[in-house]
């Protein structure tokens, strides 16, 4: 029997955990924080993540898919709110089955975990953060933080599931024997978490079933529902250079005065916003992308650690749980062996995965600038119409580059990058045009936007060969 040591209990780590559990492997979970289900939870930390198709389909492969549902809210939608206080509701999709879930981080997590520890073969261990990795040799150096002293662990292979700061990944950054290539992109925007609380009787402030925007351009809100009848607010801020940005929000009366200003409708509904505000973190937002994800065959990088991406497409729990799929695909085929190669194994799942990962990412930071501009334009809400009657219409025959990415798990994220962007660029061009008429049928608009689209493809393929 394989031993898998997996450094980061985070939602990757967990469900990787119970899945190799699952295959037979003895696993040993260790993480640097404490266990979550025995302490209180960081404020200012993302509590709540959107779930769709893709995440869903890894936590179906490990058993817990309905389990994951009871802590779900189904959000059907973009509520757009304008300064005036106006809103309309912009769906995900024409399809009626197709939503994304607003999920508690912690209550997943702690599901997860639970699960896990219900397997004989699954070690848990909390409260010892990584030192060091030798790559080598699949053997790791922890810290116990509540005691000083340090602890070594070996196995047959290492999987650092440790997140975007990942310590895994960096003992593989500072070895010099291969070559690593590493880049972090930051976006000149940071973010904070506010909550909007649950009425006195429990119930919601505002429409429950959706994820709701305040786009204005530079600064965007956004706020997803929780179980417990409240919002988890987050305010996206450049950190400089703005009339209102990080640097100058620094006294009660100027938060109260930028969202008097931006938002005055959120104003009356997070009672304590300067306390809230000043008593938070601000946290960076940056995209990190890095190669190889193996070495020597003894050590692999798995979810944020390999691949961490803004969150405005809502994909990077999915990504992480998609990553866990594919991973068991590919672990499938050589799971007959009894001396498993690891390293051939590992190298199969990078060239399969990292092209998706990469397109993740940059449709990511695309929908940063979509969320805060766009969804206030008027051509983008009129495509946005446009394609859910397509979907309405015509279910089988179009999917919006978000239903691509979100509900057409079947595709990859580098073919729903490739599609989904041509589709765009056609509409857009179209409407821009006006060579999509109010007097065409809605299937005479699709054909067009359709042979245009092909088009846009077709070119990208001469040109880029």
């Amino acid at each position: 029997m394989n031993n898998i040591l997996i450094i980061g209990a985070g939602l990757c780590g967990s469900l990787l955990a119970l899945r190799m559990a699952q295959r037979g492997y003895q696993v040993t979970l260790v993480e640097k924080r404490p266990d979550l289900r025995k302490v209180t939870q960081d404020a200012g930390r993302s509590i709540n993540l959107a779930l769709s198709d893709r995440g869903l389909r890894g936590l179906r492969l490990a058993g817990v898919e309905e389990a994951a549902k009871k802590l779900c809210i189904p959000m059907h939608g973009r509520m757009i709110h304008d300064k005036a206080g106006n809103s309309f509701l912009s769906p995900y999709s024409g399809r009626k089955d197709e939503y994304i879930n607003s999920i508690s981080r912690p209550g997943l997590n702690m599901m997860l975990l639970d699960e896990a520890e219900k397997m004989p073969n699954v070690q848990l261990i909390f409260n010892h953060s990584c030192e060091t990795v030798e790559l080598e040799t699949a053997t790791a150096t922890f810290k116990n933080t509540l005691v000083g002293e340090d602890v070594t662990l070996s196995a047959d292979v290492i999987i650092g599931t440790d997140g975007a700061g990942s310590a895994v990944r960096r003992n593989m950054f500072e070895d010099h024997r291969f070559l690593f290539s590493f880049s972090q992109q930051w976006l000149s925007h940071g973010y904070k978490e506010l909550e909007i609380p649950a009425t006195e009787n429990g119930g919601y402030r505002t429409y429950k079933n959706a994820l709701h925007i305040w786009p204005r351009g530079e600064d965007m809100l956004i706020a997803l529902p929780n179980l417990d009848g409240s919002f988890t607010v987050t305010l996206f801020l450049p950190y400089e250079n703005s009339d209102y940005c990080f640097a100058n929000l620094t006294t009660p009366e100027m938060v109260h005065e930028y969202f008097n200003k931006e938002f005055p409708d959120v104003v009356e509904m997070i009672p304590n916003l300067a306390e809230e505000f000043f008593g938070n973190p601000t946290g960076p937002l940056g995209t990190v992308k890095c190669s190889p994800w193996n070495s020597f065959g003894k050590v692999l990088l798995m979810g944020d650690a390999a691949h961490a991406i803004v969150p405005f497409y809502g994909q990077g729990m999915n990504a992480s749980f998609e990553d866990v799929v594919v991973f068991d695909e590919i672990l499938e085929k050589y799971a007959s062996e009894e001396n498993i190669n690891w390293n051939n194994l590992f190298k199969e799942y990078e060239a399969l995965r990292k092209k998706d990962t990469d397109a993740i990412a940059d449709l990511a930071v695309d929908n940063f600038h979509e969320m805060k501009e766009h969804t206030a334009m008027e051509i983008f809400q009129r495509k946005r119409k446009l394609e859910t009657a397509f979907e309405a219409e015509f279910p089988e025959d179009y999917y919006s580059k978000y239903s691509l990415v979100t509900f057409k798990e079947s595709i990859t994220y580098s073919e729903a990058l490739k599609r989904g962007r041509a589709q765009d660029k056609a509409i857009l061009n179209l409407l821009d045009d006006g060579k999509i008429k109010d007097e065409m049928s809605l299937k005479e608009k699709l054909e067009l936007v359709k042979t245009e689209t092909e088009a846009i493809l077709h070119d990208d393929e001469v040109a880029f060969g």
